[in-house]
């Protein structure tokens, strides 16, 4: 079986990473969903296992001395990680994996795979959601959990952000949600088709997910 796709959504805070990924696995069932374990409380909505694996500072720290993450970083104070080995399971059984989050954790992403330190480097995808200021702010507002301090914080770490958006293989000018999961689709498409991933013998027929 080829191996599947990892796929890395990046944008700043409040730039619809979790709306796209909803978006997508609703497209398909092999697309799944990588949950993040972070150190933050909930919020209003969210389920342990489901949104996140809420841990405590001590569980977190715990875990990341064993080499548990296969990516980890700090946001406004609060540890989050992507747990490694339920991501290459995935992508051993050819699922597309997606991993929302944020410049920090796709960075380190990256270097693990140019330093050999990731089974399936060859899996990896970089998409970075670019939005509009405006509509950033917009969005931060309408959840209705941060102060005005947080926000015109999220906005200036949010410009610093979007300027590394050249470090990424896609990007996507953030809109609509119907506009932004029809475009992530015709990527992950494109890529499943990509004369590389195929097998060396005759690759017929190729199975790729579709509209």
């Amino acid at each position: 079986m080829r191996p599947g796709l990892l796929i890395i959504i990046s944008s700043p805070s409040g730039g619809g990473k979790t709306s796209l990924c909803k978006g997508l696995r609703q497209w398909s069932s092999q697309v799944v969903y990588s949950v993040t374990c972070t150190t933050r409380a909930p919020r209003s909505g969210e389920q342990h296992g489901r949104d996140y694996f809420f841990l405590s500072r001590h569980e977190f720290e715990q875990r990341l001395a064993t080499g548990y993450f296969l990516e980890h970083a700090q946001y406004n104070g609060q540890d989050y990680g992507t747990p490694r080995a339920f991501v290459e399971e995935q992508l051993r059984d050819g699922r597309i994996v997606l991993m929302a989050i944020d410049i920090q954790g796709a960075a380190q992403v990256t270097k693990s795979v140019r330093q050999g330190e990731f089974a399936y480097p060859d899996a990896l995808v970089k998409l970075f959601l670019m939005p509009t200021t405006a509509l950033l702010e917009q969005r931060l507002r309408k959840r209705g959990t941060d102060t005005d301090e947080i926000i015109a914080q999220r906005l200036a770490v949010a410009e610093a952000e979007m300027a590394a958006w050249r470090e990424f293989d896609y990007v996507i000018q953030t809109g609509h949600i119907d506009d932004d999961v029809a475009q992530a689709k015709s990527i992950i498409i494109a890529e499943q088709l990509r004369v590389t991933r195929q097998p060396k013998e005759r690759p017929w027929p190729i199975n790729a997910l579709s509209f």
